[in-house]
């Protein structure tokens, strides 16, 4: 049990209420673990940004939708009304309404910075495995909260995306049709998908969501930020205890993330209003139709941050299991031939590639095609233990390990391209290399990660004032 203090004498009536509030709260305890006295790397660039933006945007986003829900119905026959209500009619709704839908993208945008910089500067190595793992939850709680969100202005766009959506969980086998049912709650998407979709949008995910926030941001503060140059500050102490190459966090990093979020801000609001709609990427303008159950769009597509996935989706068809089967047995061949593996090994081996291959011919292409899909994201979870590299940062690994990160971040943008274009000959060949390149990238890291010539890390940060 923590012993009373009494304030000092002379104190003056804000520190007696922080001591009073003290007394039964860790309020100042709290600032100093984690803000005052939480040491980071003095040399973050301009990549460490993108964690507070993105609870920037959190904040904007959970504010947003509060008054959003203030006028929304979430019934079929009244919801599209409702949305035209709030934009045309509610004081200052239009301005809420595309801040919400415009905070969307920005938190899928600052959310894949984020990300892409913990991959180049290897934040998901030990000890950092956790904080990691519930990043990846973050971003899979936010998939989730986006597709839902998005049937709810009931749009022509939205009533179709959600259809083939949720008609793809039928291709799992034994368990499918039913578990569309349950999803939809009727067997076409209609009021009882509206109030399902609606009642995880606004409630569900978002508790899910800041309890994944909150871990991820304790994790972090116990093991410490990782730097550009993937060095433990913690290694390195004075007599004190502080690291040599750690500055607080306020109030250094605090005015960072201010000016960070000024600039931030001035383009959000650009975009709010002046291109809310972003050429038809952050609110597609079939979405200003009415959904009609009864008139299919010409081409459905899914929203810009969904793309990817939705590209490796499509390009999962009968020829590309037929590749995967063929990369399978020869992927088991060599391994009996070149492995090294005992003959017990090698019998094991023999066995799980006729099984896998076996495997892939026998259930629907549209099936793998959603098992790809969701693998793409469930993959990056593994990456802390597929990541055998030496060294921790980009910068102290072979200069080709730049080239290949660049090809992985290229395709991934071109798969994004093509999964909002109509589908077409070429384009699902490209997807089918850009899946291919995509899956390899993780599964033969713990092989390509290891290779080459690596340069020697130094013992404290690098770091230049400016």
């Amino acid at each position: 049990m923590a012993t009373y203090q009494e304030a000092p004498a002379g104190a003056t009536a804000p520190q007696k209420m922080l001591n009073w509030v003290d007394n039964r709260f860790p309020l100042s305890k709290l600032y100093k673990e984690h803000v005052g006295e939480y040491y980071a790397p003095k040399n973050f660039n301009i990549f460490y940004i993108f964690g507070s933006l993105a609870m920037l945007v959190l904040v904007i986003q959970i504010v947003t939708g509060i008054f959003l829900v203030m006028h929304y119905k979430p019934d079929a026959n009244l919801a599209f009304a409702s949305v035209e209500y709030i934009m045309r009619d509610v004081p200052g709704g239009w301005i809420i309404r595309y801040m919400h839908s415009t905070g969307a993208s920005a938190f899928f945008i600052v959310v894949y910075l984020h990300m892409f910089r913990g991959m180049m500067y290897g934040s998901y190595r030990k000890p950092r495995e956790l904080v990691w793992i519930f990043g990846c939850g973050i971003f899979l709680c936010l998939m989730a909260e986006a597709f839902m969100g998005y049937l709810l202005p009931w749009g022509q766009m939205s009533y179709w995306g959600a259809q083939v959506i949720v008609n793809l969980f039928a291709a799992v086998p034994f368990i499918g049709p039913d578990l569309a049912l349950l999803i939809r709650g009727d067997y076409v998407v209609g009021d009882a998908t509206l109030n399902r979709f609606f009642s995880f949008h606004v409630i569900a995910v978002p508790l899910v969501l800041l309890g994944l926030v909150a871990a991820h941001i304790i994790a972090l503060h116990e093991v410490g930020s990782n730097n550009p140059d993937g060095v433990e500050i913690k290694a390195k102490k004075d007599a004190r205890g502080i690291p040599l190459d750690g500055i607080p966090f306020h109030p250094f990093y605090t005015v960072h993330d201010i000016f960070a979020a000024s600039v931030f801000l001035m383009i959000f609001t650009a975009v709010v209003f002046f291109a809310p709609e972003g050429g038809g990427y952050f609110l597609e303008y079939n979405n200003y139709i009415e959904a009609n159950p009864l008139k299919t769009p010409a081409h459905i597509a899914p929203v810009w941050y969904f793309t990817p996935f939705y590209s490796m989706l499509r390009a999962t068809n009968d020829l590309m299991v037929n590749v995967l089967s063929v990369i399978l047995a020869v992927a088991g061949v060599l391994g009996i031939v070149k492995g090294g593996l005992s003959g017990k090994g090698k019998l094991v081996l023999a066995v799980a590639a006729v099984a896998g291959v076996f495997l892939l011919k026998a259930f629907d292409a549209k099936f793998w095609g959603v098992v790809v899909m969701g693998g793409a994201v469930i993959i990056l979870f593994a990456l802390p233990w597929l990541d055998r590299s030496l060294v921790k940062s980009i910068r102290y690994r072979p200069s080709w390990h730049k080239i290949v990160y660049g090809v992985f971040v290229f395709f991934f943008l071109v798969l994004g391209y093509l999964g909002a274009q109509p589908p077409s000959d070429m384009g699902n060949y490209v997807s089918q290399v850009g899946t291919l390149l995509y899956f390899g990238f993780f599964l033969l890291m713990p092989w390509w990660s290891r290779m080459g010539d690596f340069k020697p890390v130094p013992d404290r940060v690098t770091f230049a004032a400016h």
